[in-house]
């Protein structure tokens, strides 16, 4: 989507040094006798069709595409190397949550859009060289890198409108600190052990051979993210998908489309990413996810989501034992142990409000110790009376709106049942203000583990105080979950910290602020907070699978 004609892209790689580039990635990551079309060699005067140089760098689109800051604007989907409509011309509004007004308009997929994005990610993989060229790849996403950092403001707008991001939410992990990550995954690309030489020994057949372990890319990977993190999410699971040497379809939530559908624009008009590598279809249609999971074509589906959509999905694709990444809901713990620094750790509480609460590894239950609950619970208290919910454009505010009018009136309905379980202590209403899906940071004290606030996810700006007697209480209430994403501990002694974390059965644990998230630390959950892994080299191999050979001695 820009503004007027379509900037001119870069130059494409001359034919001398593409084939260097690709010659020495098939050293690195694969084998040498692919017939497939090398995927960057091709000059763009000499593409006449799909078929004839598909894995040429991206065709111009047929048309300008339009910069989503206007309240005309309608998002394109990528799909086969083109930024297009969608079938028939539709699009749905895309409504601002601060405002519950349109900012523009967003591509609506049909099932035959979705046709042909599955359709061209298959192409793009079994007829190119796509998933062999580790150099290309990287330097793709590396193009890739410039483009995120050079339309950084306009990225924000986008999070800022259609999210309801507080803008300085996005000067951190929602936007700023995040444009690296391409780069990361680029060096990742080529420096990866894609083969590893056993050697010869002795088999179970009784003869010495020669064993290697090869690393190949699963195929076509379908990723489906949530609003809550819209961008960073959108960019992790493509950029991973395609450092790996995969091709990818990647479906917005219907939400934020323009978060997932401006990465499209970015790969259509700053990279040499060949056609069909990347597809972005956005829609309001349940059915388009459902397809896509199911589609034959598809090898891998990539989600983060509710445990309830993960459970769908996983189900779906089990009729075909589809491999699944899933990073799924949470209700992690705060574990502030009683040597604590209390202003501090305590101090903070609202911060589980930022974004209004929609995270998924938010510790939005606080575990205070019974000796210093009542000092814990008046300090938590004025910490979540210093903080309202506000115009997420305002630099001074870090409690937005929620998503939309359901998220809402889901939150509200927690928070009435919180009023019949617990203490209600801060908030517990909606903001007065006239417009924007507004829900007030709300604080309940005196919260039973059992309690349904305490239990299920509530998405939204509310927290726990709940009381412990010792560690190994603190340690079982911590646990019971059917939940394991992510949790924190806190105490003046590191070690007895570390000791508690260990025992904490969750994917990332922070003590004492240490910050876990990054790109080569894996993350993920246990239990119902999902499966496998994203970030670091797990992360990486979630994309790959495992090729054992034998030769002879």
């Amino acid at each position: 989507m820009s503004a007027g004609p379509r900037p001119a892209r870069r130059s494409s790689p001359s034919p001398s040094s593409a084939s260097s580039s690709c010659a020495t990635a098939r050293s690195r990551a694969g084998p040498t006798t692919s017939t497939r079309p090398a995927c960057s060699n091709t000059s763009p005067r000499s593409r006449t069709s799909r078929a004839t140089s598909p894995a040429s760098p991206l065709r111009p689109p047929d048309r300008p595409t339009h910069r989503v800051l206007g309240g005309g604007s309608v998002s394109d989907l990528l799909i086969d190397g083109r930024l297009r409509r969608a079938t028939g011309g539709r699009s749905y509004p895309n409504v601002n949550p601060a405002t519950e007004e349109p900012i523009g308009e967003a591509a609506d997929a049909a099932a035959e859009d979705l046709d042909a994005a599955v359709g061209a990610a298959r192409r793009a993989f079994d007829a190119t060289d796509w998933s062999t060229n580790a150099d290309f790849r990287a330097r793709c996403l590396r193009q890739l890198r410039e483009a995120l950092h050079k339309e950084k403001e306009t990225l924000r707008t986008v999070t800022v409108q259609e999210a309801g991001v507080p803008v300085a939410l996005t000067r951190s992990i929602w936007l700023d600190t995040v444009l690296d990550a391409p780069a990361y995954w680029a060096d990742l690309a080529v420096n990866y052990p894609y083969e590893r030489d056993l050697g010869v020994g002795d088999t179970f057949a009784g003869v010495p051979a020669r064993r290697k372990i090869l690393r190949e890319p699963v195929g076509v990977v379908a990723a489906i993210t949530p609003w809550n993190y819209p961008l960073p999410l959108n960019l992790f699971k493509l950029v991973g998908a395609l450092a790996a040497g995969c091709t990818v379809v990647l479906k917005p939530a219907p939400d934020t489309p323009w978060s997932g559908t401006e990465l499209g624009r970015l790969v259509a008009e700053h990279t040499d990413i060949p056609a069909g590598v990347v597809n972005v279809i956005s829609g309001r249609d349940p059915g388009l996810g459902a397809g896509l999971v199911a589609d034959p074509r598809v090898d891998m589906v990539t989600f983060t989501g509710s445990t309830a959509t993960g459970r769908t999905i996983m189900a779906s694709a089990a009729e075909q034992l589809k491999r699944v990444c899933l990073e799924l809901g949470g209700k992690s713990a705060n574990i502030v142990l009683d040597d604590a620094d209390f202003p501090a750790v305590v101090g903070a509480a609202v911060s589980v409000c930022a974004h209004a609460g929609q995270g998924c590894a938010l510790p939005t239950r606080m575990l205070l110790p019974r000796s210093r609950y009542d000092e814990g619970v008046s300090i938590a208290t004025a910490s979540f009376e210093s903080v309202s919910a506000g115009d997420p454009t305002d630099p001074a505010v870090i409690v937005g709106p929620l998503i939309n009018a359901a998220q809402r009136e889901r939150v509200l309905g927690y928070i009435e049942k919180g009023k019949s379980e617990a203490r209600l202590v801060v908030g517990g209403t909606p903001s007065p203000r006239p417009k924007g899906y507004y829900v007030e940071p709300t604080l309940f004290a005196d919260v039973d583990p059992k309690a349904v606030i305490a239990q299920e996810e509530i998405f939204g700006p509310v927290l726990s105080l709940i009381p412990y007697e010792d560690d190994d209480d603190a340690v079982r209430i911590a646990n019971d979950s059917v939940y394991g994403l992510s949790g924190s501990v806190h105490s003046a002694d590191l070690d007895r910290a570390t000791a508690v974390a260990h025992r904490i059965r969750a994917g990332t644990i922070s003590v004492n602020d240490g910050v876990w998230f990054a790109p080569d630390a894996p993350f993920g959950g246990y239990k119902q907070s999902g499966l496998g892994r994203e970030f670091g080299d797990e992360g990486f191999g979630e994309f790959l699978e495992t090729k054992t050979l034998g030769l002879p001695a």
